[in-house]
């Protein structure tokens, strides 16, 4: 080998050496950065307490979910509401829900998320309000109809504002409080449902325990500070450092401003019918959303919140105490099963999650299925409601001295315009159950007695029954859940 090229290639290893020190020094200044990295830009205290007043509109909207459940049952009666009507009262919040969500983008973006906020716990207390000075079908919808707007517009703006002013290494983490703030609304409302189901005009205590702690919420947030992408999507570029600074807790935020200024020009390159297009998979991506969103609402767990305490009454947790009871299960399992769930989602995986919870819903719907087969359900005593004179029959202490004919003009002296105007636009069905209630009144016995003296629930079925309904709100929990949330 001639030495001219010896001595070139001795150059070039020590040439090398020196460049590999170099990266390696690199490499060890990038890891000492990034060991610094969280206590410059984490999660500090005023984060922390930003995330969770903002969460307590998941609070709120877990509660208004699980609270028709137990209210329902004392409404119908007092009411006398039909089938029809019943579903239209648990409807009417799902009316607000979309409405909202038709907007509600929109306002967040225009307006803010913190603004957003504001707004939609002030109309939760409007609408929680609107409902307990009457006793009137109709008011009830319209303030159903606007709590169902708060809890939608909530929902969204909760999510992203949480996300926004956390940072990138503990966001998934905040905003999954979110997620778990709902659960535990549920099971407050249950709870609530069973400590109010013999109280009398209990639903108005129910409705109305959600007031305070929303006009909490919209005060509160007040006092936090504004989402900084949002500043930034406002060219508030100033504005936007002073509250990251605030956030991180550090002097200097400039880095994470540029950060966030990178992304919102990254998301001006693509437009909403992107989302149908195959550039960068957007379309599979939105199929995959959708598709479990979807399974959210077919599975049937909506309606688990919702008719719980009916459910479960119509297989032989015969009083509204009991049934309401058994009800507040569904909300502890909730909360058992989703703190694991959201915790260690990341290592476990959402595929797997979603595996192993949609089977056992599956095992556990037949299990429900075959149980119910061989219960005798009184679809009529389930569904219809009573007559004011049964229920006011059927509640102790209230038969003395009371005869048929006093009874019946007691009801009639009751009777306001709003009830009147009411029963004349009751459906004939109804009208054909009032007669015959009155006609077993005269008779001296309730058809509803009769009913359920026929219809008596197996122990062993019975909670066989709530057991595999327990099972499949957890396998929900654990597979839906935390994967619709990530």
């Amino acid at each position: 080998m001639a030495p001219g090229q010896s001595t070139e290639d001795l150059g070039q290893q020590n040439q090398t050496m020196r460049a590999g020190e170099d990266e390696e020094s690199s490499r060890g200044s990038r890891r000492r950065h990034l060991r610094k990295l969280p206590a410059a830009a984490g999660c500090g205290t005023f984060t922390f307490l930003s995330s969770a007043v903002a969460a307590i509109s998941g609070l709120l909207m877990g509660y208004e979910l699980g609270l028709i459940s137990g209210a329902l049952l004392q409404m119908r009666s007092i009411l006398a509401l039909s089938c029809k009507e019943q579903e239209i009262v648990v409807s009417s919040l799902l009316f607000g829900a979309l409405f909202a969500s038709l907007i509600g983008g929109f306002l967040i973006d225009q307006f803010g998320r913190r603004l957003a906020i504001i707004i939609a716990s002030s109309l939760l207390v409007l609408g929680s309000l609107i409902l307990l000075p009457y006793e009137s079908y109709g008011i009830f919808i319209v303030g159903r109809i606007a709590i169902g707007i708060s809890i939608s517009l909530s929902s969204i703006a909760t999510c992203v504002y949480i996300a926004e002013i956390a940072p990138q290494h503990r966001r998934g983490l905040l905003v999954s409080l979110n997620e778990l703030m709902i659960v535990i609304g549920i099971l407050f409302a249950y709870i609530s449902n069973y400590a109010f189901a013999r109280v009398s005009h209990g639903w108005k205590y129910m409705f109305g325990l959600v007031i305070p702690l929303g006009a909490l919420q919209a005060i509160a947030m007040y006092f936090l500070p504004p989402s900084p992408r949002f500043l930034v999507m406002k060219n508030n570029d100033e504005a936007a450092r002073k509250v990251l600074e605030r956030l991180r807790e550090t002097s200097d935020a400039t880095k994470e401003l540029t950060v966030i200024k990178s992304s919102l020009k990254d998301e001006h390159q693509y437009s909403f019918l992107d989302l149908f297009r195959s550039r960068n998979n957007m379309r599979a991506r939105m199929l995959v959303g959708l598709t479990l969103v979807f399974f959210v609402q077919t599975t049937g767990q909506p309606n688990i919140l919702f008719y719980a305490s009916t459910v479960l009454k119509s297989v032989g947790f015969q009083s509204n105490e009991a049934a309401s009871l058994a009800s507040t299960g569904v909300g502890v399992v909730k909360v058992v099963s989703t703190v694991p769930a959201t915790v260690f989602v990341d290592q476990v995986g959402s595929k797997t999650f979603l595996c192993i919870g949609s089977s056992v819903m599956a095992v556990s719907l037949v299990t429900m299925g075959l149980v119910n087969r061989n219960i005798y359900v009184n679809f009529t005593n389930v569904c219809r409601s009573q007559s004011p004179e049964d229920f006011f029959l059927q509640r102790p202490g209230n038969l003395t001295g009371v005869t048929n004919g006093s009874l019946k003009d007691l009801f009639a002296s009751m009777a306001s315009p709003e009830r009147l105007s009411f029963d004349a636009q009751r459906s004939p069905d109804v009208a054909r159950m009032g007669e015959l209630n009155k006609t077993a009144l005269a008779g001296g016995k309730s058809t509803t007695g009769s009913h359920m003296e026929s219809g008596e629930v197996p122990v062993v079925l019975k909670w066989l029954s709530l057991a595999s309904l327990l099972v499949y709100v957890a396998a929900f929990s654990i597979g839906l859940g935390p994967t619709v949330l990530s």
